[in-house]
């Protein structure tokens, strides 16, 4: 499984990339690079709030987990 980081440098690359499409296509009026450009970076951003999603609910499955072992020592 990927984490934040893998997540969030995947999303920084498609970003760039269709950063880089967009303009390609405004410097040579290919309406579809830049369509393509507008996509990548759409995902690139999707990336971005899936990593930030997953680390929630790690962090909050961590949390629950951690609970549930204090409560188990508890009962020793």
């Amino acid at each position: 499984m990927s984490n934040k980081f893998t997540d969030d440098l995947k999303g920084t690359g498609n970003e760039l990339k269709g950063e880089a499409k967009e303009q390609y296509g405004k410097a040579t009026g290919d309406v579809g690079k830049q369509t393509e450009g507008k996509l990548d970076k759409l995902k690139g951003a999707a990336q971005h709030k899936l990593a930030d999603a997953k680390e929630a609910v790690t962090n909050k499955v961590e949390e629950i987990e951690k609970k549930f072992e204090d409560k188990k020592n508890e009962n020793k």
